[in-house]
């Protein structure tokens, strides 16, 4: 198997403070309920850009500064959830925007709501219960009376694509919508290895045993903070058993018969997407 190029995104800069000096308008990536502000014009949608978010009539609870995207400053903000929609814009859950926002704009939206979910739920000291403050430096919020750090959480998870004799194997749960099949996936545990996680999912949700697994890409995957590691691996052994909980079916596809599968902004539709091209 050859390995997959690697994309990179170019136009967002990450950074923890804002130019004191700048004046002009801004990204503003506005929140509530896991939802996200966007613009909408027919068959698109975007970011607003504005001067101030009291321009939208109801003041962020929190705001955080996110960096440079595309050369202006970005903030996420996150206000009342009874706050009404602007003009020419409408919340959205980020789920729905998968195919309507560009990948890295998604990609940053995810971030967005990572971060304010983050500072939401440390604003007090795990340790000592003091309120804490942010750090200023980079992303962390400090306690000022044991000096204990938080800083966001990241759960890591890994998504598979099982090869064998130029058939991929493509798996459908319970709650997945549109009879839509997908990869293998599944949380890292405590003590595991990033290919123990690989082979453990594998063998739990299907009953298969895999060899020769290969790193592919990974993802941030915001729901809600999670890192998804991609990976390839070659069948090994032992026939196709879903587990009925996790998984209802699965079996092998050939690049001419693809059930429907996830859309492109996922990591998943990439490794996919690849095996089309390798097998086709």
């Amino acid at each position: 198997m050859s390995k997959p190029r690697a994309s990179v995104y170019q136009r967002y800069l990450p950074s923890v403070n804002p130019d004191p000096e700048y004046s002009g308008s801004a990204y503003w990536l506005i929140t509530h309920s896991g939802k996200l502000l966007v613009t909408e014009t027919p068959g698109q949608a975007d970011i607003p850009q504005l001067e101030s978010p009291e321009l939208l009539a109801a003041a962020p609870i929190r705001t955080l500064y996110l960096g440079l995207f595309a050369g202006t400053p970005c903030f996420a903000g996150e206000v009342p959830s009874d706050m009404p929609e602007p003009a020419g814009m409408a919340f959205h859950p980020l789920r729905t925007l998968y195919d309507v926002l560009d990948e890295d704009v998604f990609h940053l939206a995810g971030r967005a709501l990572q971060l304010l979910a983050w500072d939401e739920t440390h604003q007090f000291c795990g340790k000592c219960g003091t309120a804490t403050v942010l750090s200023g430096a980079e992303h962390a919020r400090v306690c000022p009376a044991c000096g204990q750090v938080s800083y966001p959480r990241i759960a890591p998870a890994v998504i598979t694509a099982i090869l064998k004799d130029g058939q991929i194997l493509l798996a459908h749960a319970p709650h997945f919508q549109n009879n839509m099949y997908g990869l293998i996936a599944g949380f890292v545990e405590p003590g595991e290895t990033l290919e123990d996680c690989v082979q453990r999912e594998i063998s739990e949700e299907v009953g298969i045993k895999v060899k020769n697994i290969q790193y592919f890409g990974s993802q941030q995957w915001p729901f809600p903070h999670s890192l998804m590691v991609g990976f390839l691996a070659e069948y090994e052994s032992g026939e196709i058993t879903v587990d009925g909980v996790e998984l209802d079916h699965a079996a092998w596809f050939t690049p001419y018969s693809l059930p429907n599968i996830p859309p492109h902004v996922s990591i998943a539709r990439k490794i996919i997407d690849w095996y089309v091209e390798q097998y086709s």
